[in-house]
């Protein structure tokens, strides 16, 4: 696998050489294919959908963060990330801090994986809004469409 993070992109801590802010509470994936965005339920609330993502391990940075947690949860490596920004609220879930979210390119079609109960597909617009997380739904779905990553309703 290439490498996906550049030295200065690490957590505070990771060799002690940046100290810069601390990195993300969560990060996540928007993956997108033929206008829609994948959303991912985990065992524990199969009726409520998230992107794709998880919590970066100690001196771990965003990049590698996601590039791990894709594997697990979806069983495609990301083959481009391109940072959208971070998001308030969290789009993975209501319970945790901002949110880091990244376009991702995955390197094969994805299959739920490690602790997923389903895998789909939404437009934003569709039967899944409603199961969507709040700032999913409010925050990065209204984002995708502004910038024209996905299609306006």
């Amino acid at each position: 696998m290439s490498r996906v993070a550049s030295a200065d992109e690490r957590r505070p801590g990771a060799g002690g050489q940046h100290p810069a802010a601390p990195g993300p509470a969560a990060v996540a994936a928007a993956v997108i294919d033929q206008g829609r965005l994948l959303v991912v339920s985990q065992q524990g609330a199969p009726d409520v959908f998230v992107l794709p993502g998880g919590q970066p391990g100690p001196g771990e940075t965003a990049r590698e963060a996601l590039a791990r947690r894709l594997r697990a949860e979806v069983g495609a490596w990301p083959s481009a990330l391109t940072l959208l920004g971070q998001f308030g609220g969290a789009p993975r879930d209501s319970g945790t801090g901002p949110m880091t979210v990244f376009a991702a390119v995955l390197s094969g079609p994805p299959r739920a994986a490690a602790g997923l109960a389903a895998l789909a597909w939404t437009t934003g617009a569709d039967d899944y809004a409603p199961r969507l997380v709040p700032a999913l739904r409010d925050q990065v779905i209204p984002f995708l469409r502004r910038t024209g990553r996905l299609p306006a309703r």
